[in-house]
């Protein structure tokens, strides 16, 4: 990670509420919910290495808490109120954020960070205080070793699970379509490696010889020797695991040396809507990249509508993956809320294990360390939109790109 710089603006950042979604009383308007709020708080990297999805996440939980706010009458009848903190992107400044959430801040509910870095220690804190803690990203099965009983992780699958309808696509096709080699980069990352390593294990298993692979630190920037070693190896599928600036670096690195995988899937880096597209150059450089991912703008899941309508009203344009995965973990959170009628942690807890949430990313379930039960959605990039190609009966189209189109530019 970057870390020059970084602790001192943590230091101050942790010592700062971000911003609250409601008004300084706590009120909303006539039409809205109104009494004593309850504090949800959160902790969130909106600036460091993870600022980019972190801003998506803080921009999701925002859209939920004014829908929730104006629409719904809040919570119990109480309006919603959220106390952001900025972690920096650092594992110590999330765990201070939520000790002084839940000791100082006296918050009543807790949603979780961005990555299973920030996951994995902030989890602790919240289990240690007997808190329910529904985080949105983190699918690190790291998360779900130690036997916690209040973590939830509110997407479908955790991460070596999540690309596995993109194996199944590459062991559909016919044998002279089928690539023959593979190349597997990933940032040292306890997300995105799992999700590297599980198709690496699966396509080696199938016939598909392993030509390449690495890890790099998370602090890379330049990929130009990574791609030249894949070009090298005549790896015909690249699988990386990407978190965002490193997935669109090492196609910027492929565009320099006029590399063209006849495959090439990334983890996280293309479901950044068009930032992703952008930073590697537009569109056409997109087209046919597959990602796995847990939302689609256009799917009919609960509040699905609303959610993509509010959010082009209130920041413009279509939401971030991470935006959709924020702003389904506090419909998990208020759906067992209100479920038991209370803010009891132990009673949430113990309703989440035994039931199912419909969210806008659909049904979610978890086992019961906290892990979900459902699966993934493979998308890929096509005439400068996202589609989902797997499982055909939520797929956006029948069409899937393959060969990789070469580099626009």
């Amino acid at each position: 990670m970057k870390t020059v710089g970084w602790r001192a603006l943590a230091a101050l950042a942790a010592l700062l509420l971000v911003a609250a979604a409601c008004g300084d009383d706590g009120e909303t308007d006539e039409d809205g919910a109104e009494g004593e709020p309850i504090r949800i708080g959160i902790s969130l990297p909106l600036t460091g290495d993870f600022s980019q999805p972190g801003g998506a996440a803080e921009e999701g939980y925002r859209v939920w808490a004014d829908l929730t706010n104006n629409e719904a009458g809040g919570i119990l009848g109480r309006p919603v109120e959220l106390v952001i903190l900025d972690d920096a992107s650092s594992q110590d400044t999330v765990v201070t954020d939520y000790n002084r959430l839940i000791t100082e801040e006296n918050v009543d509910l807790l949603l979780g960070t961005f990555s299973s870095l920030l996951n994995i220690p902030a989890s602790a804190v919240a289990e240690r205080n007997q808190m329910v803690y529904v985080e949105p990203a983190g699918g690190s099965p790291d998360l779900f070793d130690d036997g916690y009983e209040f973590l939830f992780f509110a997407q479908q699958a955790t991460a070596p699970h999540q690309a596995d309808k993109f194996v199944e696509w590459v062991l559909s096709l016919p044998d002279d379509q089928r690539p023959t080699t593979a190349a597997y980069p990933s940032q040292d990352d306890p997300f995105a490696l799992p999700v590297i390593e599980s198709i690496r294990d699966q396509l080696t298993e199938a016939g598909i010889e392993n030509v390449y692979e690495t890890v790099y630190p998370p602090d890379t920037a330049n990929f130009d020797t990574i791609a030249n070693d894949i070009q090298a190896s005549g790896a015909e599928l690249v699988a990386q695991g990407a978190v965002f600036e490193d997935g669109v670096g090492l196609a910027r690195s492929f565009q320099r040396i006029d590399f063209t995988p006849a495959v090439l899937f990334q983890t996280s880096a293309p479901s950044n809507s068009d930032q992703y597209a952008d930073g590697i150059g537009g569109a056409d450089n997109a087209e046919g990249v597959f990602y796995a991912v847990s939302w689609h703008q256009d799917t009919p899941t609960p509040q699905n509508p609303e959610f993509v309508a509010a959010y082009d009203e209130q920041f413009g344009g279509i939401p971030a993956e991470d935006a959709a995965d924020a702003f389904a973990a506090a419909q998990v959170l208020q759906t067992a809320v209100e479920a038991v009628g209370s803010l009891d942690q132990v009673a949430i807890k113990d309703w989440l294990h035994s039931n199912t949430v419909d969210t806008i990313l659909g049904e979610l379930s978890w086992d019961e360390t906290g892990a979900p039960q459902g699966e993934f959605l493979l998308a890929q990039w096509q005439s400068g939109q996202a589609e989902i190609v797997s499982p055909m009966e939520v797929a956006t189209t029948d069409t899937v790109v393959h060969p990789k189109p070469e580099w626009a530019s």
